[in-house]
């Protein structure tokens, strides 16, 4: 039996591919797939895969997250945060959802810079992927997946609560980097790249510390 967020998933899903066959004989021949970090088109598809890629992305990606609880040899563990996880996948399936909303409006004739526009989503991603690390016990798929932390529970506990607060921090950073919009996206790429570091290097050090004592 399908509990409540596997309804919402589908639902999510199939409306996807409903706009999609009915406004594919609205879009170009060509459909801008790809834009570079100044907001320019920089790739094109054809347009049956502009119009249905991202709902079968989305469908690909519902389906690997079903079954990712059930193959880890830690799924006990992800038992304990599964509500949280199951809201992590809702979100970012309506973040695909959100991009793909954005692709079919730039291939409708409406213009706007698509790297600031996917900035607001990223920034609610990563605010709940902050509140969803805060709540991840020890496994395999979902996490802060360093050596150290799959090495040592207590490395992996220390790892996410810091994980948690840096990646919430993170997001509001992010949103107030639209103040300067010409550099939002090097501001939101900096300080993705620097937080996934930092935590590298400090999952590190605590096992590190750990093992000398």
């Amino acid at each position: 039996m399908m509990n409540k967020a596997e309804w919402v998933l589908i639902t999510i899903i199939l409306a996807s591919y409903a706009i999609g066959i009915i406004i594919y004989p609205l879009m170009p021949e060509l459909m801008a797939s790809h834009w570079n970090a100044s907001g320019e088109v920089d790739s094109y598809m054809p347009k049956f895969w502009g119009v249905f890629l991202m709902p079968i992305i989305s469908t690909v990606m519902v389906i690997l997250f079903h079954y990712i609880p059930s193959i880890d040899p830690l799924k006990e563990n992800i038992k304990k945060f599964r509500k949280y996880f199951d809201k992590f996948i809702i979100m970012i399936t309506l973040f695909l959802a959100y991009i793909y909303a954005l692709t079919l409006a730039w291939s409708m004739g409406l213009r706007f810079d698509m790297s600031i526009q996917i900035i607001p989503g990223l920034a609610i991603l990563f605010y709940y992927t902050g509140i969803l690390i805060g709540h991840a016990k020890q496994n395999y798929f979902i996490g802060i997946r360093t050596p150290w932390t799959l090495a040592n529970e207590t490395v992996w506990n220390k790892t996410h609560k810091k994980g948690a607060r840096l990646f919430k921090t993170i997001s509001i950073m992010i949103l107030i980097g639209l103040l300067a919009p010409d550099y939002a996206f090097a501001i939101m790429m900096t300080l993705i790249l620097s937080a996934t570091l930092y935590l590298v290097i400090y999952s590190y050090v605590e096992y590190t510390k750990i093992k000398k004592h």
